[in-house]
């Protein structure tokens, strides 16, 4: 089969999950392209997106101005170049009537160029959020491109968007897209209070190559820091702030721990601010971006990893984090939130512990269960590893994923068999 995957960026070292889907196709025989609309810094990247080759494959559209005067300059510029190239399709991203916003911000147009010289037909168009799902919706809707529709809804999408948007965004979406893949029963939930369809929706979780991330028991060896990590982007729904709020509180009474961050963002300066004012910036590491081998390596180092979770004032809410995923897979004790879809994944006190948001004083005390009685970590460590393999493998997942496809796709046309004459 011929996929299209339309993204916001590619590659982005906090999307593994895109990352997994499009090798896994890529695995099974399938051509795939991916459309972005801008790339973010190539100076980490995960393995994977040079072994594959994968920015040859992918195709970015021009970037879109913020100054409206610059744009619609840069929109003229762009349409008078191409238009001899392909004016009817031009025309149509265009068109105010039909696409209104869209095509009145110019945002169609720039979507469109990667198309002007090449028309693809694909089987499948696979768009990641909600968002993208209606840039997909419009390109096929203006005949840039071809193919069955499907949106992947993880959480932002069906939370801080319609308080940005309003409840009726995705209203045409669901009318035209051919299915629906929440990754989680409570995002399904969503998707059905919104009027979408329950027979279009299928919940496709997200998952993670288990084989890459072996099962390794935790112990703690005589006179040795207990290891904590968190593997987040620096966003308020990541809920760090409790985090380290929690170790702080427990540093009181067990002064031999350490608490890596592995990620990066627009609190990183807020952030760095609370560990200095809480006194533990000997203890607790802000240390950037790493690329997915980096993570396994601090992973496999660890002891227990935090996932403090919470809603964000905007609205903004997770999906269920892949961190979750890959540390549950390695053996590592995990705590974190009764948030949206993560009570799924960890079954509070069997595959791991959970806390309400934004209580880091509850946070505090489940870490104190933890760093207290680690004859408790194995049988939380086996569960956890068999709940990700039962429901996170991406292998098994792939595999759906190509089922699904192939689902949608027409019955193959073969000869009508010729009927047999009567011997006289």
């Amino acid at each position: 089969m011929k996929i299209a995957f339309v993204v916001e960026a590619f590659p982005v070292l906090s999307q593994t999950f895109v990352l997994n889907q499009i090798t896994g196709l890529i695995d099974r025989g399938h051509q795939v392209d991916i459309y972005a609309e801008f790339k973010e810094s190539l100076e980490k990247v995960h393995t994977d997106v040079r072994k594959y080759d994968l920015l040859s494959r992918t195709f970015y559209h021009p970037k879109v101005p913020k100054a409206l005067g610059y744009r619609f300059l840069k929109g003229l510029w762009l349409f008078l170049i191409h238009f001899p190239f392909a004016p009817l399709l031009l025309l149509r991203s265009l068109n105010i009537f039909k696409y209104k916003k869209d095509a009145a911000s110019l945002r169609l147009l720039y979507a469109t160029i990667p198309f002007v010289k090449r028309r693809p037909a694909y089987d499948v168009i696979q768009c990641h959020f909600g968002l993208l799902g209606i840039k997909g919706m419009l390109l096929r809707d203006i005949g840039a491109m071809q193919g069955k529709l499907l949106t992947a809804f993880h959480g932002v999408d069906i939370s801080q968007n319609l308080r940005l948007f309003g409840v009726s965004i995705y209203d045409d979406l669901f009318a035209q897209g051919d299915r629906f893949l929440p990754i989680s029963y409570h995002w399904q939930q969503r998707l059905i209070e919104l009027g979408c369809d329950p027979q279009k929706i299928v919940v496709h979780r997200m998952g993670i190559d288990c084989q890459r991330f072996a099962f390794l028991p935790r112990a703690i060896e005589p006179g040795a820091p207990v290891r904590l990590i968190s593997v987040a982007r620096l966003t308020e729904k990541k809920g760090i702030e409790y985090g380290i709020r929690a170790v702080a509180a427990v540093l009181r009474q067990f002064p031999n721990l350490e608490y890596t961050i592995v990620g990066d963002g627009e609190l990183r300066i807020e952030l760095a601010a609370l560990i200095q004012t809480l006194g533990v910036t000997q203890q607790v590491k802000l240390l950037g971006w790493r690329n997915q081998t980096e993570v396994v390596e601090l992973l496999q180092r660890s002891h227990i990893l935090l996932a403090p979770s919470v809603t964000a004032k905007d609205g903004n809410q997770e999906g269920i984090p892949v961190a979750l995923m890959e540390a549950m897979a390695m053996g590592m004790p995990v705590i974190s939130t009764y948030h949206t879809g993560i009570p799924e994944l960890v079954e509070a006190g069997i595959s791991g512990l959970l806390v309400p948001e934004r209580d880091s004083e509850a946070l505090a005390a489940k870490l104190h269960q933890l760093v207290s009685h680690p004859e408790q970590w194995a049988s939380i460590a086996q569960a956890a590893r068999l709940r990700v393999e039962q429901l996170h493998d991406i292998h098994c997942l792939n595999d759906q994923l190509v089922q699904l496809y192939q689902q949608l796709q027409p019955p193959s046309l073969s000869p009508t068999p010729l009927p047999k004459l009567a011997l006289n």
